[in-house]
């Protein structure tokens, strides 16, 4: 398990940060897209198809955890995340060089660094990315245009099927995977700002994401979606008090 050393400082300082007068100027010019979702809605998938349209540009964040194994395969430094020390995350904060960070589950550090946002901009691409729900608040702050998305499994039985299709979890995981995605869900019946996909199919989800970002037709939450989000939310909170 992740164990964090500075998390007071940490603590402090994401408290109060605020990003440098350069990356603020950045941010103002830069197309960003945030993707918001419960685990195992398709994030990735969805990420890599537009990063291979040549119009996005997926921002990989910066992380103080270490690399595991996602189904079989130990993440990358540079393609799945930045690996950082505690140290060279500190002192990025310390110089206005993210976005946005949040300590996650009191284990790690994870944040946007402006360095990915700068090359996207260079290259005339969008910034895409995917967010914990925690960060979002933080984004919207510091860039109130920031395109936000909410993705969602078409039912809850599809969707235990897509965790399940990963391979083994162990029970605790599940659960507090399961716990998270109650919170994201909630934000999407609260939360003015998001855009609400349900991602039945991966490539009509990527042509809804084209459209919102590009031709800016947005996806509010409306009553279907509205009672996608409720089933869902029963569901999870069924499973979760018959596994007990």
């Amino acid at each position: 398990m992740n164990k964090l050393l500075h998390i007071d400082q940490f603590n402090q300082m994401i408290d109060s940060y605020k990003p440098s007068k350069e990356s603020k100027e950045l941010l103002k010019k830069n197309d960003l897209v945030v993707l918001v979702a419960p685990s195992s809605t398709g994030r990735n998938t969805i990420i890599n198809k537009l990063a291979l349209t040549n119009q996005f540009e997926f921002i990989v964040t910066d992380t103080t955890r270490q690399p595991r194994i996602n189904n079989g395969i130990l993440e990358k430094n540079g393609e799945h995340y930045f690996f950082k020390t505690e140290e060279q995350f500190l002192e990025g904060l310390k110089k206005g060089q993210y976005l946005e960070a949040e300590v996650i589950h009191s284990q790690q550090v994870s944040g946007i660094n402006i360095d990915q946002l700068k090359k996207a901009y260079d290259q005339n691409k969008i910034s895409i990315t995917d967010i914990d729900i925690g960060g979002v608040e933080n984004i919207i702050k510091m860039k109130p245009d920031t395109t936000v998305i909410l993705l969602l499994p078409p039912d809850f039985n599809e969707w235990l099927n897509r965790i399940n299709n990963r391979g083994h979890m162990p029970d605790d995981e599940l659960r507090k995977r399961l716990k998270t995605a109650i919170k994201i869900l909630e934000a999407g019946l609260e939360r003015p700002y998001f855009n609400i996909l349900v991602n039945s199919n991966i490539d009509q989800t990527v042509g809804w994401i084209k459209d919102i970002s590009i031709a800016k037709k947005y996806h509010k939450l409306d009553e279907k979606n509205q009672n996608v989000i409720k089933n869902l939310i029963k569901s999870t909170i069924n499973f979760l008090e018959k596994s007990n």
